[in-house]
C-alpha cells in the first residue's frame, strides 16, 4: 500500500491506455449525455465533428478507470476533495486509444487531521496522434502511514 509519505512531488506516471469503440460512445451518451453528436451517427455527420464523439464525461470516466487500476487501487486514498481545470481540448472519436499520465504537483499534511495528507496531481490523456484529449487537476486525501 502506498501512503502519503510514499508519494513524491514531481512523480510522473504513465498509467496505461484505453481504446474506445463507437458502440461504447453511443451507449454512454444515450445513458448520460444524449446530445445528438454523442448518440446519433446521422446527426453527428452533419455536426462540426463529422462523426459521433465521446462525451467529455465519458472521457473522464475512462481516464478515471485507468487511474484507479494503475495507481489509486494501490494507494491509501480516502477520496477526492475536487477537480480543477477540467478541459477537453480535442474530441475523442471511435477507435481512439487514450494514453493516461499523471504527475504529483504538490502535497501537504492535512491541517485538520494528522492521519492524512492532501495531494494535488495533474492528469492528462493523449490520443494515438499525440493530441491532448483531457486534462485536470485533482485534490485527493491520502492516509498517512500507520505508526509502526
Amino acid at each position: 500500500m502506498r501512503y502519503y509519505e510514499d508519494i513524491e512531488v514531481g512523480d510522473p506516471r504513465r498509467l496505461g491506455s484505453v481504446t474506445v469503440t463507437r458502440e461504447e460512445i453511443i451507449r454512454f451518451g444515450q445513458r448520460y449525455d444524449p446530445q445528438p453528436f454523442h448518440v446519433d451517427p446521422a446527426a453527428a455527420a452533419e455536426s462540426p465533428f463529422g462523426d459521433v464523439i465521446a462525451s467529455g464525461w465519458h472521457t473522464a470516466a475512462m481516464c478515471m478507470r485507468v487511474l484507479v487500476d494503475a495507481f489509486l487501487a494501490e494507494t491509501a486514498a480516502l477520496g477526492a476533495l475536487g477537480v480543477d481545470e477540467l478541459r477537453w481540448p480535442t474530441p475523442v472519436r471511435p477507435g481512439d486509444t487514450l494514453t493516461v499520465e499523471s504527475e504529483v504537483l504538490e502535497k501537504r499534511p492535512s491541517e485538520s487531521d494528522p492521519d492524512r495528507g492532501v495531494v494535488r496531481s495533474a492528469l492528462s490523456a493523449e490520443n494515438q496522434d499525440g493530441e491532448t484529449v483531457i486534462r485536470w487537476e485533482a485534490v485527493v486525501l491520502v492516509a498517512r502511514a500507520p505508526d509502526g
